[in-house]
């Protein structure tokens, strides 16, 4: 399969970020069954404001903007293949096996502590080419309704150790909320420390273990929501999510749909 890379630009402008923000909302379907009590759903927060860009000296870095990224890096009509709460020993592997078979790439958001106790995994996954992305210490799907403190410390922590685990100078580029609770604040902790809040369009369910079928067929269903599906290698016994993910790339590849990176910088 084709991987493509490259911003897509967006006519978003900073002088009309709530409006903005309402309109993405209203155009954009959000999956937020959580991980832990299915069906539940989280506050979204879909404002868009520019973080604040840091550095001394030289080139000021571009600023990754505090709205809640969906679309793919790639444009068009790419899809942005996104893993959640690994990595896991037995199926993180599995899922790099399907992934390299088809050469795409994916964005592999995952827990501190797991991180931590498998740095192998976390170097395997730079090392093909995959990208980063926080997704807390303990996924705590209400972690909206905590204290701010509380939310940065999951966040950060996160960072620290999957980077340590990952070595060679690796950054974590995306930052996901367990269930989507994102709050204005936890957006601005990952902004500011270069992580792009990153949300998902295609909820394939997975987690549930419905059956093969139903992933793919999920997929199928709703990728007209927008081009970030969402799929876990971590939380149990994932066969079906590497039999559906294996499915879900072959159909997109008769589709001649690419896949891609979420967007980093771009509104």
């Amino acid at each position: 399969m084709r991987f493509l890379t490259g911003e897509s630009k967006r006519g978003i402008r900073a002088g009309v970020v709530v409006v903005a923000s309402a309109t993405a909302v209203a155009a954009t379907v959000w999956g937020v069954a959580t991980l832990v009590e299915p069906g539940k759903a989280a506050t979204q927060q879909n404002v868009s404001r520019p973080a604040e860009s840091g550095g001394a000296g030289g080139a000021q870095p571009q600023a990754i903007p505090e709205g809640i990224a969906h679309a793919s890096e790639a444009g068009g009509n790419a899809v942005n293949i996104t893993i959640d709460d690994g990595p896991d020993p037995r199926w993180t592997p599995k899922v790099l096996e399907v992934l390299q078979r088809h050469d795409v790439k994916a964005t592999f958001c995952m827990v501190g502590p797991q991180a931590k106790a498998h740095p192998d995994l976390v170097k395997k996954v730079v090392a093909a080419g995959h990208r980063l992305c926080d997704h807390t210490m303990d996924h705590d799907t209400a972690m909206d309704k905590k204290p701010v403190a509380y939310q940065e410390q999951q966040i950060l922590d996160a960072k620290k150790l999957i980077e340590e685990a990952a070595g060679s100078g690796a950054k974590v580029e995306y930052y996901r909320a367990p269930g989507g609770a994102f709050t204005p604040d936890s957006r601005r902790i990952a902004a500011a420390h270069g992580m792009r809040p990153l949300g998902w369009n295609v909820d394939t369910k997975d987690f549930g273990k419905p059956g093969t079928a139903a992933i793919v067929d999920a997929v199928k269903r709703e990728i007209g929501n927008g081009p970030t599906v969402l799929f876990h290698d971590g939380g149990g016994n994932r066969a079906q999510t590497v039999d559906a993910l294996d499915q879900v790339l072959d159909w997109l590849e008769e589709q001649g749909r690419p896949t891609g990176f979420p967007v980093r910088t771009a509104p």
